[in-house]
Parts: C-alpha cells; sequence; structure tokens
C-alpha cells in the first residue's frame, strides 16, 4: 500500500513539473518580414550626388600603348617562328640560306577566294607553309603552273632555296618565282617554299606534326590543285586521277613505244571535249601539259593534242611556267 502511493505521489509531482498555462484570446507577436534589414536608401531628402570621373594618369595610357606595341610585334614574331619551324624540324635544317628568294604575287580584287581553314584546319598565329623538295637535275614543271595559279587566288609568300647535297643551280632555277620582295609574313594566306635538293622524287611537307610527306609529283599536284578546284563527283575523279598517274609513269617515265601509246589515247580523249577530262581544266591537264613539254619532241605530237597544248599555252601560269622552265 505504502508503494502505491509513493507512485501516485510520484506521478502528481511529474505533471506539476510541465505543465503549461493555458493560453487564450490573442496576442501581438512581433514577426521578422525579411531575413536582413537595412536602412533604405530611397527616403534621403537631398539630392543624390553624382560619381566623379576618374582622371587617367597620362603616364598610365602610355604604358598600356606601349604594351600593345609589344604584344603586336611578338605576335609577328611567334608567326614567322612558327612558320619556319616546319622547315628547322625536318632533315633540310642545313639550308644555304645565303640563296633565299622571296617574291610578293598579289591576287586580283575581283576573285573569289576560298576559306583555306576549311580546306586545311585552322592554324592560329602561323601562316601555312607548303615546303616541297625538289631535284634541279629533273624540274617538276607541273608544281610551277599550280603556284602560278595559286597566286591567282591566295597571297602567297614564295621561297627558293638551295639544300647543300646540290651544286650549280642553273640560275633560271633560282629565279623561278621572280625577284624577292621583303614584307611582313602575317600579309599573306599562304608560304609556298621550293628546296632544290638531291631527291629521288618530289617531297612535299604541309603539316610536320600532322600528316607524313607526300612523294611524287602526280600526288603532290593532286593536294595543290585541291586548294582551288571544285569538288568533283567519284567518276570524274577516277577518270582525273587515272589520266594523272598514266601520264605520270608512261608518258614522262615510261619507253618510246608507252609514249605513243599514251598520246594518241590523249588525241583521242581531246577529240571528244576540250580538256582531258570534260569541259574544265583539271590538274591531269596540268601533269598532262608537262609531260609532254618535257619529252623534248622524242614522240610526235598528234593534232589534237597540239591544239590541246595552245589552249594550255594561253593561259597565264603555263605560260610563264614554260619560260622559266
Amino acid at each position: 500500500c505504502s508503494s502505491d502511493l509513493w507512485g501516485l505521489w510520484h506521478f502528481s509531482v511529474t505533471i506539476a513539473m510541465y505543465r503549461v498555462k493555458p493560453y487564450s484570446g490573442e496576442m501581438q507577436v512581433d514577426l521578422p518580414r525579411c531575413m536582413y534589414q537595412a536602412r533604405s536608401m530611397h527616403t534621403s531628402a537631398g539630392p543624390r550626388e553624382q560619381p566623379q570621373q576618374e582622371v587617367v594618369d597620362p603616364s598610365l595610357q602610355a604604358l598600356e600603348f606601349r604594351q600593345e606595341e609589344i604584344l603586336n610585334r611578338l605576335y609577328e614574331l611567334k608567326a614567322a617562328v612558327d612558320g619556319l619551324s616546319k622547315m628547322i624540324h625536318t632533315p633540310d635544317a642545313d639550308l644555304d640560306v645565303t640563296s633565299i628568294i622571296q617574291v610578293e604575287e598579289q591576287i586580283p580584287s575581283n576573285t573569289f577566294v576560298p576559306d583555306l581553314d576549311s580546306l586545311l584546319g585552322k592554324d592560329y598565329g602561323a601562316l601555312r607553309d607548303i615546303v616541297i623538295n625538289a631535284n634541279p637535275s629533273s624540274p617538276p614543271l607541273s608544281l610551277l603552273v599550280l603556284h602560278g595559279l595559286l597566286c591567282q587566288r591566295y597571297k602567297v609568300l614564295t621561297a627558293v632555296h638551295t639544300h647543300s647535297s646540290v651544286k650549280n643551280v642553273p640560275e633560271h632555277l633560282l629565279k623561278c618565282f621572280g625577284e624577292q620582295i621583303n614584307c611582313s609574313r602575317k600579309e599573306y594566306q599562304l608560304g609556298f617554299t621550293l628546296i632544290w635538293k638531291d631527291v629521288p622524287k618530289p617531297q612535299m611537307k604541309f603539316s610536320i606534326q600532322n600528316m607524313c610527306p607526300i612523294e611524287g609529283e602526280g600526288n603532290i599536284a593532286r593536294f595543290l590543285f585541291a586548294l582551288f578546284a571544285p569538288e568533283h563527283n567519284a567518276v570524274t575523279l577516277t577518270l582525273i586521277d587515272s589520266w594523272v598517274d598514266t601520264v605520270i609513269f608512261q608518258l614522262k617515265e615510261g619507253s618510246t613505244k608507252e609514249k605513243a601509246a599514251v598520246l594518241r589515247a590523249m588525241n583521242s580523249a581531246l577529240g571528244k571535249s576540250p580538256w582531258l577530262v570534260g569541259n574544265e581544266l583539271t590538274v591531269a591537264d596540268i601533269v598532262g601539259w608537262c609531260a609532254v613539254q618535257q619529252t623534248n619532241g622524242s614522240t610526235a605530237v598528234p593534232a589534237n593534242v597540239q591544239k590541246w597544248m595552245k589552249s594550255c599555252e594561253n593561259l597565264v601560269p603555263f605560260n610563264m611556267a614554260d619560260r622559266k622552265s
């Protein structure tokens, strides 16, 4: 019985400890209306003060102008070094710099200029340099024609170098691109460098990091012609490639019998169209014309081929290449 009384007393004490007075009626509670309160700036009685204009120190302006000039000069230097590195990083580093000849080729203002970024990819801050090694004992005449065509579409910075592996390069080959004109590299779109070197066949290097060298006059001609020529369908491209290979391996390098057979095939094709492949000039015509020129009259040239040769020579790049060869 005593334990029951103790439990009842303990329960009553516990209830009294946590008892809360009843809430009734209205009580005003000041609740916050924003998290951070600040004095309003819109109730100012006086007029708002105008901010004072900052006075720029003339010496600071002169420093900024000088910095821009230095950055522009560094940009030009970077472009020149990036362009030269494409030759320095190759086995052709031992160039005779005393025989360098550079020339500026102007581009006609009314000629459509293709986008080189879409053809060759973007190359920020550096001139795109095409470097070609060729043997002076067998000059690639087609490359001179293609150089002339490129100069009609782009602003081309051309140069001729003599490699230490060759001696006594003829004067007309050293000046095949004209006389030297010094100008800033950033004013040009394309660099065209020809190196006279003792090589078995022409070699071209465009991007040292991203592509291997291209060998053979026909393959180099295909690459250069693609920089300004319109796209062709698969059938036309196949015919063009077939003519290029036939001309290079049979008309230029073949026997007398093979040369005669190629000239007959050319005569038949030119009897159906003004050019070897259709009604437009292609790389097959350029390589073919150069090969016929270099046969030196060892094989009789048919009538249609002679007429086609004259049509080619009426174009300025062919005429200039003929005089320089």
